[in-house]
């Protein structure tokens, strides 16, 4: 087979139009093209005439001398092979089961491709499944009930299933094993089209019913996964895993352990660290959610294709670097979507972004965030988790301690006056938004760069520093603090048979990445289990 690449089309070319320039770049006529399919398929709207850039991989009579003729044109090459290998085959006998701790896109990732090689993982979650976890989610949106244990962090799907559902990202992939996540989905129930659009996404509604498949044919295939059991200490001795505890005081024998816990659970951060696990403190990123009309987001990126099908509703991308040396970027984009109160402990107010398939909603949000280093809370290599509970904490007091989030016009933030009352942009945010000044919801150096990065941002998009655009506080969740660093085998540095994984460890950002650090970790796993433990797991 073969790939073309970089073919170039107007946004709104026929149908034929694209076979006729495939026919052209190679050269053949019409007889020689055996069959061909669309690889990816994104869009250049960098000018007023968007255009559609496709990818695609060709079957072809005479391959060959088209190849040979490729080695002038770049553009022209043999397509890889993506179809995922599996790495080793569960023996007949396990003296244990690994165990994976988390249903997030790392750990059932990790689950389903150790099912797939027969090792029949025991999953453990502490929060609910998916369809009770979204009552309880929905209970603090609505009724400001909060569950610490079944929430927006908590829960069979992880913190990805509240979120716009993005399925790219910027890792290497080498192997390809991204495909194997986005073909996984795609058996799961999602849209083809994530196989080809240049940015998939799902949607948190398509996600609770994707969830539930993964988890049906984790199950078929002899894997075991339990709700509500919540891992409260490890069996370590002589720097080896032995099993697991769980809040029931039930103990689980095991001497492989995937930790794949998410980026809030902060109270397993605190164990690990009890444990002797070695954990270091990492960057990561605060700030606010800012909303604009969807509707000018649209006019600004796309002119007069705005509301195009193909287009869709339009994202952003935007960075500042300030003048205290800071940087201000835009975070978790989120187009056509709601801003949601993604808090997991009481007392405190977290905000994230989040989007049906759709992306019909009113408003596009995003996090404006701003970058925090190990320097800004030295000491403890936890300490990262005191200073984003310090500004959880105050957003909720400034709130008004009812979980109500708090907001600022756009123009009144960069003016340093409070807000009194909102414009023409009504924040999403569920169960409120009470007006105020959002200076006292971040460190003087972060508001001082969000204030001077906003007007820059105008420069980049027509009409982004709207005076009635709403800012809510605070966006603290955007990564894990600390990383439980591991090494080239994948497993803890000071325990064998711990296997950190994902967001939480601070090796995946999103749930592509986090998926295909599951996939990666199953494998170290397996390796380890089969007698290979020492060969290093191929990036």
């Amino acid at each position: 087979m073969i790939r073309l690449t970089e073919i170039k089309l107007p946004l709104d070319h026929p149908e034929p139009a694209l076979k006729a320039a495939i026919l052209k770049r190679l050269a053949i006529k019409p007889d020689a093209l055996v069959d061909f399919t669309v690889f990816r398929r994104a869009f250049d709207a960098r000018k007023a005439e968007i255009s559609l850039i496709y990818t695609v991989d060709v079957t072809v009579k005479d391959e060959a001398s088209i190849l040979k003729r490729g080695k002038r044109d770049t553009h022209i090459n043999a397509a890889p092979d993506m179809t995922y290998k599996y790495v080793a085959q569960a023996p007949a006998k396990l003296d244990t089961r690994p165990v994976v701790i988390g249903t997030g896109p790392c750990g059932f990732f990790a689950g389903l491709i150790l099912a797939q090689m027969g090792f029949k993982p025991i999953i453990l979650e502490r929060g609910k499944i998916v369809r009770e976890r979204t009552v309880d989610t929905f209970a603090l949106w609505r009724k400001r009930e909060l569950n610490p244990e079944s929430n927006v962090q908590f829960g069979e799907g992880g913190a990805g299933t509240f979120s716009d559902g993005k399925l790219y990202s910027q890792i290497k992939d080498p192997r390809h094993l991204g495909r194997k996540v986005l073909t996984e989905f795609v058996k799961a129930g999602a849209p083809e089209e994530i196989l080809f659009v240049a940015k998939p996404h799902i949607g948190t509604f398509r996600l609770v019913s994707m969830v539930e498949s993964m988890r049906a044919s984790i199950i078929e295939l002899g894997g075991e996964i339990r709700f509500q059991s919540k891992v409260t200490d490890l069996d370590i001795r002589d720097g080896q895993m032995h099993g697991v505890t769980l809040e029931s005081g039930e103990t689980i024998a095991t001497n492989h352990v995937v930790l794949a816990v998410g980026h809030s659970a902060r109270d397993t951060f605190q164990m690990l660290y009890d444990r002797g696990v070695y954990v270091e403190a990492k960057p990561f990123s605060i700030g606010f959610r800012i909303e604009h009309p969807q509707s000018l987001i649209d006019a600004a990126r796309f002119g007069r294709h705005a509301k195009n099908p193909i287009l869709g509703a339009a994202d952003y991308k935007l960075v500042h670097h300030a003048s205290n040396g800071r940087a201000v970027y835009s975070f978790c984009m989120c187009p056509g979507g709601t801003v949601v109160a993604a808090t997991s402990e009481p007392g405190r107010v977290v905000t994230n972004g989040m989007s049906q398939y759709s992306r019909s909603e009113r408003n596009a949000n995003s996090g404006i965030v701003v970058g925090i280093t190990p320097e800004d809370y030295p000491g403890h290599p936890l300490a990262g988790i005191a200073f984003q509970r310090k500004w959880e904490e105050q957003a909720f007091a400034v709130g008004g301690g009812t979980y109500n989030a708090p907001g600022q016009r756009l123009a009144d933030f960069v003016a340093a006056r409070p807000s009194t009352e909102f414009g023409s942009v009504i924040s999403s945010y569920r169960p409120g938004v009470t007006p105020t000044d959002l200076s006292a919801c971040l460190p003087d150096y972060a508001i001082d760069a969000i204030r001077e990065a906003l007007p820059a941002f105008e420069r980049q998009i027509k009409g982004y520093a709207l005076d009635d655009a709403v800012l809510t506080a605070v966006e603290s969740r955007t990564s894990s603090p600390i990383r439980i660093t591991r090494n080239e085998t994948f497993q803890s540095l000071n325990v064998r048979g711990l296997f950190p994984a994902g967001e939480g460890a601070g090796y995946a950002g999103g749930i592509l990445s986090a998926g295909v650090d599951g996939i990666k970790v199953a494998e170290a796993v397996a390796l380890s289990i089969t007698g290979a433990g020492n060969l290093r797991v191929a990036s």
